[in-house]
């Protein structure tokens, strides 16, 4: 089964509903942006960082209009942030640069990874996120992101970013 019919399958047994917008491939939020313009819901950034000699790992989601400053979060989160490596992206998540999305997490069996969300998204009603492909969008409610995480059994911690 592809990620996209993984992510799909997923969400329908959670009972979290979606809309989805194909498209080419796009690689980053810009170009992401410009596929999406006009529609309502946040886009989202969603950023898998490791912490200090990689024993620790991230997902850090926000408003892709905002800029991450790393220095920040990691005084927030307690430990010095930087990109994991595509190698953990791959291990962790079954993802390649480009793809990173909330829903990798279905694929982290070794459930190890921490997740931070800026806490102005729960003020938002809409976000999106690639199905773990970057040819589509699925837009979500925010009430339906942190269903997602519950029902992974993920705990998440909102934070000022």
């Amino acid at each position: 089964m592809n990620q996209k019919d993984l992510v799909i399958n997923t969400l329908n047994k959670m009972n979290i509903e979606f809309e989805e917008i194909t498209h080419n491939a796009v690689w980053t939020t810009e170009e992401a942006d410009k596929v999406i313009a006009g529609k309502d819901g946040v886009p989202s950034k969603t950023l898998f960082m490791a912490g200090k000699k990689d024993r620790r790992f991230y997902l850090i989601i926000m408003d892709d209009n905002k800029r991450l400053d790393l220095k920040k979060v990691g005084e927030l989160i307690g430990d010095r942030l930087h990109f994991a490596s595509e190698e953990k992206l791959i291990e962790k998540l079954g993802l390649v640069p480009g793809m990173v999305s909330l829903f990798g997490l279905i694929n982290n069996q070794s459930h190890d990874i921490e997740i931070y969300i800026d806490k102005k998204l729960q003020n938002e009603k809409i976000i999106t996120f690639h199905p773990n492909d970057n040819t589509a969008t699925f837009f979500i409610t925010i009430n339906d992101m942190f269903k997602f995480l519950e029902e992974l059994n993920y705990k998440y911690y909102l934070i000022d970013l």
